[in-house]
């Protein structure tokens, strides 16, 4: 594990500490990241390249972010699993919410999202297929004893579809409201805010190509809308001390991708710190932890792609 510190900007976001934490697999990506159980967990993609292999997941577990060591993975036959996200369901258990697209003798014949749950992060049982057949549910989000996402749906090349997804057992899902977002919108980050409001942050590859925002209060029936200045991959956010948020991305600078952390708010996304990364990056998780935010994230700026674990100090000054 290699770790550098990265010289800053006193008093705004910085980078404290950055560790490669691992490279095992000729291609390693699309993260999250959890605390759970007083340990960190950090999930992602293995496999031969960034699509067209088929990928498992991988689940690594560190008492002091230092020293990792694989936990789990998670491998179901002729799935190409993929975007693995981590939460923590009401009643303790770890969950991993995953897409899955199946392949046979080489051809894709359709995806669904999966998810398991375990009691300590390393037993997981088979993972259970849930919604339907071509739905991809980015992340979830619990809230009173609810998990919020977003699943996204290619109804046709030219019209995608984004629906807001509610459940209390990460099983099966209801239907919330479909989002009016164009431009083919996709891959959705869903939070909230300590006043009850639902905010999400939408990528987007129609159009201008840039991500939006979105809020709406209970029963989360209705969104009002804002566009970003950035075309986003991997979009991630959280809700920080005094309500702020902060988002996490694949960014493009000068026509290249970068990994940024970025101020938000219901209407706005402005990158205020690039991360080391460039080439095939992105995709970030993110935790709060000691007053610090934690991003994992991948990146082949050093050669193949590995993942990265961030300590960021937002507005100290050193």
């Amino acid at each position: 594990m290699r770790q550098v510190r990265p010289g800053v900007v006193p008093g705004a976001p910085r980078v404290i500490a950055l560790a490669r934490i691992w490279s095992a697999a000729p291609h390693n990506a699309f993260t999250d990241l959890a605390r759970f159980r007083g340990r960190w967990y950090c999930a992602f993609r293995e496999a031969a390249d960034h699509v067209g292999s088929l990928g498992r997941i991988r689940i690594i577990a560190s008492p002091d972010s230092r020293s990792w060591e694989s936990v789990a993975l998670v491998a179901e036959r002729g799935v190409d699993l993929r975007d693995p996200k981590l939460s923590i369901a009401p009643g303790g258990s770890l969950m991993l919410l995953v897409g899955g697209s199946a392949y046979r003798k080489g051809v894709f014949v359709g995806r669904q999202p999966r998810v398991a749950l375990s009691p300590d992060g390393g037993r997981w049982p088979p993972l259970q297929p849930i919604l339907s057949e071509g739905d991809w549910l980015w992340r979830v989000t619990w809230r009173e004893g609810l998990a919020y996402g977003v699943t996204y749906r290619l109804a046709g090349l030219r019209r995608w579809t984004v629906t807001l997804v509610a459940s209390e057992d990460a099983v099966s899902f209801r239907e919330v409201c479909d989002l009016a977002v164009p431009g083919k919108p996709n891959e959705t980050t869903v939070r909230f805010l300590p006043d009850g409001r639902a905010v999400a942050l939408v990528r987007r590859e129609g159009g201008d190509r840039r991500g939006w925002i979105g809020w709406s209060r209970p029963p989360y029936t209705r969104f009002r809308w804002a566009a970003t200045r950035e075309r986003l991959g991997g979009p991630n956010f959280l809700v920080g001390p005094g309500a702020s948020l902060w988002g996490a991305s694949r960014i493009l600078r000068r026509g290249e991708a970068r990994t940024a952390l970025a101020a938000m708010s219901v209407r706005e996304f402005t990158p205020v710190l690039e991360l080391p990364s460039g080439g095939d990056c992105g995709y970030p998780g993110m935790a709060w932890h000691r007053g610090r935010l934690w991003i994992s994230y991948y990146s082949s700026h050093e050669g193949k792609a590995a993942i990265y674990l961030a300590q960021i100090g937002i507005g100290v000054a050193r």
